[in-house]
């Protein structure tokens, strides 16, 4: 048995220990199997955690259960991602309260270059499916992995696109991977577990219930560059989605409607308060996301330029600029072994001083 695998998913099963409370756990404990070996005095002193969690953490079972599931996901060959596993999804990590463990089953990579979410109403009408249908047709040269909940309506809609183009396509669940609702979904999810896959923060056999789609959507808003909104009422699950987004410093568009149709309430209204861009062309879309020069395979690579007057930092970053053409701050975060706050300072003096731009999505590249 994995013992380091074993604290990692029984820490996520510790009662009244959410995502936040055990990253500090884990920080103050000075690792993940450590938690376990801490003495209940020393457990008690840690803010947050008081007599009642730290009991809990040594009587509770966690750790069977824990064991439990790593059968589980080894049978089934699901993968596990703990938040400080190299693999785990660079977006979502940004996000202060993202899950700690993800169990993923499929082949497609979720720190893909380019990452869409396309979420929408249950009640889908066939405007709302055709648009969604040409949006992943227009974005299908560009490799996008797209992302949604595999929901009724626009969410299974855009993964059936995803796959008919090509494309790969990762539903997030707010179940565990023992199942699958709506079941009527399952060949559709079949073909995406080898075209793309199926993503959740709960173990096998957990309680089902409505409080778990909030939090399925948070992990929806954290893993894309982009969210575009295609269909909804004014309250549901795509305006929650939205919300999310925009508090993660996501780009968020949606599709305009009808005035007084139901399904086009939310939209309007992202677009009306200015919590989402308006997207009625998809080449807007594409130029919004900086992303319009990918698709054009024959262009031209930037002229080799002498910059004066860099410091160190700077002068690595430029140098890995021109190798990666462009590139995520995470990404130069382990690149160059410095703190993302470190080299966030040094981007905006290279913006400052002309060299480098800001792309959507916390995307770089030389000007």
């Amino acid at each position: 048995m994995d013992n380091s695998l074993l604290s990692k998913i029984a820490v996520t099963l510790i009662p009244n220990v959410g995502p936040i409370l055990a990253r500090n756990l884990i920080s103050y404990c000075g690792g993940v199997e450590e938690v376990f070996k801490a003495k209940q005095a020393r457990l008690k002193r840690i803010p947050g955690i008081g007599e009642k969690t730290a009991n809990e953490i040594h009587q509770a079972n966690v750790l069977g259960r824990a064991e439990e599931e790593i059968q589980f996901i080894t049978k089934h060959k699901i993968q596990p991602l703990f938040y400080l596993d190299e693999n785990y999804p660079a977006r979502l990590k940004e996000c202060y309260d993202s899950p700690l463990m993800l169990y993923y089953k499929g082949n497609a990579d979720l720190n893909s270059m380019r990452v869409v979410g396309i979420v929408g109403t249950r009640s889908a009408t066939d405007y709302g499916k055709s648009i969604t249908e040409k949006i992943v047709e227009e974005l299908a040269s560009l490799d996008v992995l797209i992302i949604s909940g595999l929901a009724y309506g626009i969410d299974v809609c855009a993964h059936k696109a995803a796959l008919e183009k090509g494309l790969k396509t990762a539903g997030v669940l707010g179940h565990g991977l023992h199942t699958l609702y709506p079941s009527v979904h399952r060949s559709v999810a079949q073909k995406m577990v080898s075209q793309g896959g199926l993503l959740t923060e709960f173990i096998s056999n957990s309680d089902f219930n409505k409080e778990n789609f909030p939090k399925r959507n948070r992990i929806i808003a954290g893993l894309v560059d982009a969210l575009i909104v295609i269909e909804t009422k004014k309250k549901g699950g795509a305006i929650i989605t939205a919300e999310i987004a925009n508090t993660y410093n996501r780009e968020v568009f949606a599709v305009p409607g009808n005035v007084g149709a139901a399904c086009s309430e939310g939209c309007n209204f992202l677009i009306r308060t200015n919590k989402a861009a308006l997207l009625d062309d998809v080449n807007e879309f594409i130029e919004a996301m900086g992303w319009s020069l990918e698709k054009n395979s024959g262009k031209t690579p930037k002229q080799a330029r002498l910059f004066e007057n860099l410091d160190e930092d700077e002068q690595l970053l430029v140098d890995i600029l021109k190798e990666e053409q462009k590139i995520r701050i995470d990404e130069l975060s382990v690149k160059m072994n410095r703190p993302s706050g470190i080299i966030a300072n040094s981007l905006l003096s290279l913006e400052l001083k002309g060299i480098v731009k800001t792309l959507p999505g916390k995307v770089y590249e030389l000007c």
